[in-house]
């Protein structure tokens, strides 16, 4: 599964787009350095029944933004992307979403 697959299907299992949640997660203040990765997990778990998979998806953008490492760009295999830069704003308003 892609990076931007795990953040579509965060948004199918909780209502809220990518950007939402990292907008909840701020709000909190999930987003400071000495916030760990495990705090955000359980919060994920707890409030939107995320498991680690999809946590691990939310907790990059939260701490990292929207850039994932280029070499996942372009390769082959289940967990290529087609961007460096992930779309946070919702499937369905991707450009060329069905």
């Amino acid at each position: 599964m892609s990076f931007q697959a795990y953040l579509d299907k965060v948004e199918e299992k909780t209502g809220l787009t990518p950007r939402q949640l990292v907008q909840h997660a701020k709000e909190r203040g999930y987003d400071s350095p000495e916030v760990k990765a495990g705090e955000i997990l359980e919060w994920l778990k707890d409030e939107y029944g995320l498991g680690r998979g999809h946590g691990m998806a939310i907790v990059h953008v939260i701490k990292k933004g929207p850039t994932i490492d280029s070499k996942h760009v372009g390769s082959t295999g289940t967990h290529r992307d087609e961007s460096d830069i992930l779309w946070l704003d919702g499937a369905s308003s991707k450009p060329n979403a069905p």
